[in-house]
C-alpha cells in the first residue's frame, strides 16, 4: 500500500535531505512524496536534483499560509512532515513579523487542513531553541518553554498549537526538537557553511563575543534518521529531543579552521548578538529508549566531509552568495 507523504519546506536544507532519504536507494519503496515549498531565499530546487526525476516526487510551489492551496495539496495525503519555517535568529531580530506569519500562521493553516483531510501522523520539526538557555544539565521534553528570540518564540508558539490539536481534536501529532544541524546543501547564512565559504574565499570569519556559547551539532543525515524514527514509530502527542555533540563556538571554529587549512588569524571577534543564549543542551534519552535512535556520524569526520562537499560544489553556493544580504554568522 502506497503512503502519500506531504513534506513542507522540502526544498530547504533539512527538508530536502529528508526527501532525498525517502526517495533514495535505502528509503521505503512504498512512498509518494509531495513537496510544498515557497522557494524563498533558502529554498532551492537544486537541493532535490538527486531525486528530481523520480516519478514518486511531486513538487508544488506555494506558501503554507495559502489556505486554499494548502487544502488542495493536503487532499489525498496520508501523512505530513512539516519543515517549512523561517529559521535564522539574526533575521528574526529585525523582521519578526515574517517569522510569526510563516512559523505560527503557516503551521495553523497546515493543522487545519490535515485535520479536515485526516492526514496523520503530523510530524512537526522544531528546535532545541524553544527551551532557551540552560546553565548546566540538559532540557528534557517536559521542561517549560522559555524562548529568548523572535525565531524561537515563533517556533515555541507553533509547538504549542501542534500539541493543542492533539488534546483538543485527538490528532496524531508528533514533535521533534533538534540541535544545530550541519551537512551538504545548507544555505550559507548559517554558521558552518558561512564560515567554510568565507575561508574558501580567503576572508575572515566573524566570531560572536568570547566564543564560549555552547551548541550541540548533529549531521543532517542523522537528524533525518531521527525524524523517520518518529514518523514511523513515534507516539501520538509525543515530543522527542534529538541532540548532538556539544561544542563551544570557539571549539567549532577551531575544527573548521583545521578542516579548511586556515589559522586563527582568519578569525575576527565581533560584538555579541542581542539576547544570545549561552548554552543549549537537550536530553535525548527518550528517542533512544523508545525508538532505538542514536546519531551515527562522528563530528570531526562529518565536518571534514561537509567542507569537502562545499569545496567541490562551488557552483551550488556561489550563486546563492551573489547579491545576498547575509546577517552576521
Amino acid at each position: 500500500m502506497t503512503t502519500h507523504v506531504l513534506v513542507t519546506g522540502g526544498a530547504g536544507f533539512i527538508g530536502s535531505a529528508h526527501v532525498r532519504a525517502l526517495l533514495g536507494p535505502h528509503g521505503p519503496s512504498d512512498v509518494v512524496v509531495t513537496v510544498l515549498d515557497a522557494l524563498t531565499y533558502a529554498g532551492n530546487r537544486a537541493n532535490l536534483a538527486p531525486v528530481q526525476d523520480d516519478p514518486r516526487l511531486v513538487f508544488v510551489h506555494g506558501d503554507i499560509c495559502d489556505t486554499d492551496l494548502v487544502d488542495d495539496v493536503m487532499a489525498g495525503q496520508d501523512q505530513v512532515v512539516h519543515f517549512a519555517a523561517e529559521s535564522h535568529v539574526d533575521r528574526s531580530l529585525y523582521d519578526a513579523a515574517a517569522f510569526v506569519r510563516t512559523n505560527v500562521q503557516g503551521t495553523q493553516t497546515l493543522l487545519d487542513a490535515a485535520r479536515r483531510h485526516g492526514a496523520a501522523p503530523f510530524v512537526h520539526v522544531s528546535t532545541d531553541e524553544v527551551y532557551g538557555s540552560v546553565d548546566e544539565g540538559a532540557w528534557s521534553e517536559d521542561e517549560p518553554l522559555r524562548p529568548n528570540s523572535p525565531y524561537s518564540a515563533s517556533k515555541a508558539a507553533a509547538d504549542l498549537l501542534v500539541l493543542a490539536h492533539h488534546v483538543s481534536h485527538g490528532m496524531d501529532v508528533r514533535i521533534t526538537r533538534c540541535s544545530n544541524n550541519y551537512g551538504p546543501y545548507q544555505f550559507p547564512e548559517k554558521l558552518i557553511p558561512r564560515f567554510v565559504t568565507l575561508l574558501m574565499e580567503g576572508r575572515k570569519v566573524p566570531l560572536y563575543g568570547d566564543g564560549l556559547n555552547v551548541r550541540e551539532w548533529l549531521h543532517v543525515d542523522d537528524h533525518v534518521r531521527g525524524i523517520e524514527a518518529v514518523r514511523t514509530r513515534g507516539r501520538a502527542g509525543r515530543v522527542y529531543n534529538i541532540g548532538g555533540t556539544a561544542l563551544t563556538n570557539k571549539e567549532l571554529v577551531g575544527l573548521l579552521l583545521e578542516a579548511c587549512g586556515a589559522g586563527w588569524d582568519s578569525v575576527e571577534h565581533v560584538e555579541d548578538r542581542k539576547g544570545h543564549d549561552r548554552r543549549y543542551a537537550v536530553n535525548s534519552s527518550r528517542i533512544s529508549r523508545e525508538l532505538g535512535f542514536a546519531p551515527a556520524t562522528d563530528l570531526r569526520a562529518g565536518l571534514a566531509e561537509t567542507v569537502a562537499w562545499y569545496r567541490s560544489h562551488r557552483a551550488w553556493w556561489e550563486p546563492l552568495l551573489a547579491g545576498a544580504a547575509l546577517p552576521a554568522a
